[in-house]
C-alpha cells in the first residue's frame, strides 16, 4: 500500500519560508540603498566644499585685480590666516570680506584659512578648510579632521 499525501499537506510551511527569505533579501537591499545614500551625501558635501573654495579664491583674485597696484606692491600678501582680520583700508576690507565669506561658506572652523603670496604679477591664493564631513573618517568615533587645501595661481 502506498501512502500518498494530499497536496495540501506537502505544501505546509513553504509559504512562511518564502516570506522569510523575501524579507531577508529586501532588508539587505534596503541596507545597500541606505549605504549608497550615505556615500552620496558625503561625496556631495566634499564637492560643495571644493566648489566654495574655488569661488572664494576667485573672489579675492577679482578684488586684487580691482586694486591691482596694491596687489602688485605686495599689500595683499599674508601668511596663512585663520582669523577674520579687522576691517580698515581697502586691502584690509578685502581681506575681512574674504575671510568672512570663507568662514560662512566653508564652516567657521579654526582650519578655515587663507593665504596670498604675490611675486611680480603672479599671485598664489591658498584656501584651506576642514573637509571631515566630506570624506571617510578613519577613526571609529569619527573624530578625525581632514584638512583640504585648494591652490590657485593666477596672473593679475
Amino acid at each position: 500500500m502506498r501512502f500518498q499525501s494530499s497536496p495540501r499537506q506537502s505544501q505546509s510551511g513553504v509559504s512562511l519560508i518564502e516570506v522569510l527569505v523575501s524579507v531577508l533579501i529586501m532588508g539587505v537591499g534596503l541596507l545597500g540603498i541606505a549605504a549608497m545614500q550615505a556615500a552620496a551625501l558625503r561625496n556631495n558635501e566634499g564637492a560643495y566644499g571644493r566648489s566654495q573654495a574655488v569661488i572664494q579664491s576667485y573672489a579675492i583674485t577679482d578684488a586684487m585685480r580691482a586694486n591691482r597696484d596694491a596687489a602688485m606692491a605686495g599689500l595683499y600678501n599674508k601668511a596663512m590666516e585663520c582669523n577674520v582680520p579687522a576691517a580698515g583700508g581697502m586691502v584690509e576690507n578685502d581681506w575681512h570680506a574674504w575671510m568672512t565669506a570663507m568662514k560662512a561658506s566653508l564652516g567657521n572652523a579654526a582650519t578655515t584659512c587663507g593665504q596670498i603670496a604675490c611675486r611680480i604679477d603672479t599671485c598664489t591664493v591658498t584656501v584651506q578648510w576642514d573637509d571631515s564631513r566630506g570624506s571617510y573618517a578613519t577613526n571609529a568615533d569619527f573624530t578625525n579632521a581632514e584638512t583640504r587645501t585648494f591652490v590657485t595661481v593666477t596672473r593679475l
